[in-house]
């Protein structure tokens, strides 16, 4: 399944080490924005690695799950290409 995962996270060392976490797991595709294909194993196991470097206090991370059948309408303008879940995922 693809995921595009968004963070906000106002401390510099915390979003830093989101975003070295996350360069294991996907692509990013914008600043604080990374697409990732993934299993549910592979899923689980990197929510559980972040909750080890976030403050739930302060710092939001969103989960986008993007079934399959919507890839189609998937516009994109500039940027790196689209991840193809098919080629791609993570086991």
């Amino acid at each position: 399944m693809l995921y595009v995962v968004a963070y906000d996270i106002p401390c510099n060392q915390r979003r830093r080490e989101v975003a070295e976490l996350l360069e294991g797991y996907g692509q990013r595709v914008q600043y604080s924005v990374f697409e990732c294909v993934l299993s549910d194993k592979k899923l689980k196991e990197l929510k559980q690695r972040l909750r080890k470097r976030i403050n739930l206090h302060e710092d939001s991370l969103r989960f986008y799950a993007i079934p399959n059948y919507s890839f189609g309408q998937i516009d994109i303008w500039n940027g790196l290409p689209f991840l193809e879940p098919q080629t791609s995922i993570i086991l």
